[in-house]
C-alpha cells in the first residue's frame, strides 16, 4: 500500500510517500479502506520526536491517528459494521496517512459529512466530549472555550451549544466571525479576560474548558471560582498542578457514535480549514505546526 512514512525523527521534509506493508485486524478492530485523514498536533509532535520518551515509536512509522472510509476487512469478535460500511474512527498513534489503516474504535459516518468532515471528526470529538463531560451538565450553563477556533475547540462550542449551553469561545480577531457562526460568543484570549466576561457574562461563567494550553489555566480557575470547574485537555502539567480535569483523548466508540448522531441531526458539522493530498503531507504538517488553524487540516488519500 501506499503511504507516508518517516525513517527518523525530524522536520516535516523527513515525510515520504513509498510502499509499505499492508495491515491486517486484529480482536476487536477493523481495517478500513482510507479515504482522508486527520492531522492532529500530536502527529508532528511525534514526528519531530517531541514525545519520543513518552512514546516512543518502531520507525519507520505512518503519521496519523484518524482517518474515514470504507471497511474493507473485519477481526474477529466484531459486530455492528460490514464490509463496505463508511466509518470514520481511532487507531493507535500512528498509521492513519496510508490506503489503509486499522481502527479499534469507530461509528459510521454521517450522510451530510464528506469524507474530508468525517476524517476531522475522530480525535477532535472524542477530546472535545471527553473534555465536556467531565464538566457536567451543560444545559442552562454558561461555558467558555479556551482556543475555540482549532480543532477541537471548534467541535466542542458546537456540541456544547448542541446540549444546552451558552458558549463564550476565545480565539484571535480574524475568526470571531467563525466563532460567531458556530453558536459562540466570541472574545479575544489573553490579558484582561476577566473584565472582557464580565461584561458578556455578567451572571458569571459557570464552567471552561481548555484546549489551548496558552498557560491560562490560574485565570480560567479564578474566573469559574473553582478548579472542578475547569477542564483541561491540552495542559496536563498546569491542570495537575491546580487541581482541575486533566482529560485525555480516548479511543471511545460510544463518544464517537454520540459526535455522529449529532451530525446527523445537523447540530455538529466538523470544520476543515484545508485539505491537502496525500502527496502534500510536508506542507500539511508544517501548517499544522505554524498552529492558529481554523479547524481541521485534513489529508485526501
Amino acid at each position: 500500500m501506499r503511504a507516508a512514512r518517516f525513517h527518523e525523527y525530524g522536520g516535516a521534509e523527513s515525510l515520504v510517500i513509498e510502499q509499505a506493508p499492508e495491515p491486517h485486524p486484529e480482536f476487536g478492530e477493523i481495517r478500513v479502506r482510507v479515504a482522508a485523514a486527520g492531522v492532529n498536533p500530536i502527529d508532528w509532535k511525534l514526528r519531530a520526536g517531541a514525545l519520543h520518551q513518552l512514546i516512543p515509536l518502531e520507525l519507520p512509522a505512518v503519521p496519523g491517528r484518524d482517518a474515514a472510509g470504507v471497511v474493507d476487512e473485519i477481526g474477529h469478535g466484531v459486530q455492528g459494521v460490514d464490509i463496505g460500511d463508511r466509518v470514520f474512527g481511532l487507531g493507535g498513534v500512528t498509521g492513519a496517512t496510508a490506503e489503509l489503516v486499522i481502527l479499534s474504535a469507530w461509528a459510521h459516518a454521517p450522510d451530510a459529512w464528506s469524507d474530508e468532515q468525517a476524517a476531522g471528526a475522530g480525535l477532535a470529538s472524542v477530546t472535545a466530549m471527553g473534555g465536556l463531560n467531565a464538566l457536567g451538565s451543560l444545559t442552562g450553563r454558561t461555558l467558555l472555550v479556551e482556543g475555540a477556533a482549532g480543532g477541537v475547540g471548534s467541535a466542542a462550542v458546537e456540541i456544547a451549544v448542541a446540549h444546552g449551553a451558552t458558549v463564550i469561545g476565545t480565539a484571535s480577531e480574524r475568526n470571531h466571525e467563525f466563532l460567531t457562526s458556530l453558536g459562540a460568543v466570541p472574545t479575544t484570549y489573553g490579558p484582561g479576560l476577566a473584565q472582557r466576561l464580565s461584561a458578556l457574562a455578567p451572571h458569571g461563567v459557570d464552567i471552561a474548558l481548555d484546549t489551548a494550553a496558552s498557560g491560562s489555566l490560574d485565570d480560567l480557575v479564578a474566573i469559574t471560582g473553582d478548579p472542578t470547574r475547569v477542564a483541561t485537555v491540552a495542559d496536563h502539567a498546569g491542570g495537575q498542578r491546580l487541581g482541575t480535569h486533566v482529560v485525555n483523548a480516548e479511543n471511545d466508540s460510544t463518544l464517537l457514535a454520540a459526535a455522529a448522531e449529532l451530525g446527523r441531526q445537523g447540530r455538529y458539522t466538523p470544520r476543515i480549514e484545508q485539505t491537502y493530498p496525500l502527496e502534500r503531507i510536508a506542507d500539511a504538517h508544517a501548517h499544522a505546526e505554524r498552529g492558529r488553524t481554523r479547524g481541521k487540516i485534513v489529508i485526501r488519500v
